[in-house]
């Protein structure tokens, strides 16, 4: 799930000042997993809203710490107050957890018939990994 970048960042720097990457990990704890912006997504807004004058960065050991202005408390008050919200909503946690575990448990399986199984086992554990794919893809497909 994606989110709104600009709007979750200016309602975290609402609470304190932040640095980009605090603010990656802010918002993937409050939004309960479901989204967690990548740098490339979060870094290029930061600097957005530098360039429109809501929010100011100082260097701190060699970080931008990151500070609202007075426009950006404007601008911050007057958007959504958790937009991470959003980007959790109609997950059914359970059934993500099941997936994460079954794929764990698959590539953990994987994992160790790469690293302990001979060459043709190691051909064969790959054949089985490609063959579940476009088994997974049929799924889709409604086919067989």
């Amino acid at each position: 799930m994606r989110g709104d970048v600009r709007a979750s960042s200016l309602a975290l720097l609402a609470d304190r000042p932040m640095h980009g990457y605090e603010m990656i990990q802010e918002i993937g704890e409050r939004s309960g997993g479901a989204w967690r912006p990548s740098p490339g997504s979060v870094y290029p807004t930061l600097q957005l809203l530098e360039d429109e004058g809501l929010i100011v960065s100082e260097s701190e050991s060699g970080k931008k710490l990151f500070t609202l202005t007075d426009a950006g408390r404007t601008e911050a008050e007057g958007g959504p107050r958790a937009p991470w919200e959003e980007a959790g909503r109609g997950i059914d946690w359970e059934n993500v957890n099941e997936i994460r575990q079954a794929g764990f448990g698959l590539m953990e399986a994987f994992g160790q018939v790469w690293k302990t199984g001979s060459a043709e086992q190691r051909q064969k554990a790959l054949a089985v990994i490609n063959e579940s794919r476009k088994k997974l893809y049929l799924i889709l497909a409604d086919e067989d």
